[in-house]
């Protein structure tokens, strides 16, 4: 194919120019593609585009065999189609793409939590910690239904806009009072930035994801949605088991107790004290999640 063979030529040319001649402008624009590729990879890596750009991947390689071993007639159907693959790639991940160009717009740099001194801030943020454990705690045994969206470097400012401005101190009892049924608020998310509620009744898109079991309310939708197009995390108490469970990445985790809740929530409020040892406590906790999670679906 006369289109992927210049193709070719044309990116060994290029690399021959970068590494043959190197200097810093080069290096620099090595980086800045590895770091666009990189980000284009992680976007799609999850979502139902990455089947497709495997399929694109196969018929490249099978459109350059074809051209090698002068298969004219597969060769040139091969090459109809790749020339309309721009147009439909548009047009078939459209939402995907849309959900590209928000994360990159909504991007903030890191927010810290400033306080007077490291103890007094470790000491805020086993309060917060704690508070949060027991209003998710109750709330499960009573079957209340509640969504705790957690901002972290993605901004949420157009979440925060749909619903009602607090800006109010965690605590237990307001957590609870928001998610009271029959109250004003208790329909929708709750916003949490840094060591705030900043807003409540908030309205969150719902996800797509067709792989999405069906037993999973609108609830656990919206909190799955968010995550996908932020770095947000988000609690769910169902309103018909009382299972807590945590959205993050587009991915749904259920089965929450105390201790896992303790873990994930010290990690949301200091993410820089982070050390390698709450980072094996992490991963047990994720091994220990799955494991109930089975011998629950085991026992149903």
């Amino acid at each position: 194919m006369a289109q992927i063979s210049s193709f070719l030529r044309e990116v060994g040319a290029l690399f021959g120019t970068l590494f043959l001649r190197p200097d810093w402008r080069n290096i620099l624009d090595i980086a800045i593609m590895t770091i666009l590729i990189y980000q284009v990879i992680k976007l799609l890596i999850r979502t139902r585009a990455s089947g497709v750009f495997k399929g694109i991947a196969v018929m490249l390689i099978f459109a350059w065999l074809s051209d090698v071993m002068q298969l004219s007639a597969l060769n040139w159907l091969l090459q109809q189609v790749l020339s309309l693959g721009v147009l439909v790639l548009v047009i078939m991940f459209q939402p995907e793409l849309r959900r590209g160009l928000e994360q990159i717009g909504r991007s903030n740099l890191p927010r810290h939590m400033f306080t007077s001194s490291r103890k007094q801030r470790t000491m805020e943020t086993e309060r917060i910690v704690s508070e949060m454990i027991k209003a998710l705690n109750n709330m499960a045994r009573k079957r209340i239904g509640a969504l705790i969206v957690f901002e972290r470097h993605t901004g949420l400012n157009d979440v925060i806009q749909s619903g009602t401005m607090l800006d109010a101190e965690i605590s237990q009892p307001l957590i609870e009072n928001i998610f009271e049924p029959n109250t004003p608020l208790h329909d929708g998310a709750v916003i949490v930035r840094g060591e705030r509620i900043v807003a409540a009744a908030c309205i969150l898109q719902l996800s797509d994801d067709y792989s999405i079991s069906r037993e999973l309310g609108t609830r656990h939708r919206a909190a799955i949605g968010v995550t996908e197009t932020t770095d947000a995390v988000s609690l769910i108490v169902s309103e018909e088991t009382g299972i807590i469970s945590m959205a993050r990445e587009g991915k749904l985790t259920r089965y929450l107790e105390a201790k896992s809740l303790n873990i994930l929530l010290t990690e949301l409020f200091s993410p820089d004290d982070l050390s390698p040892s709450w980072l094996s406590a992490g991963s047990s906790w994720i091994k220990s999640v799955r494991a109930r999670k089975k011998e629950a679906d085991d026992e149903e």
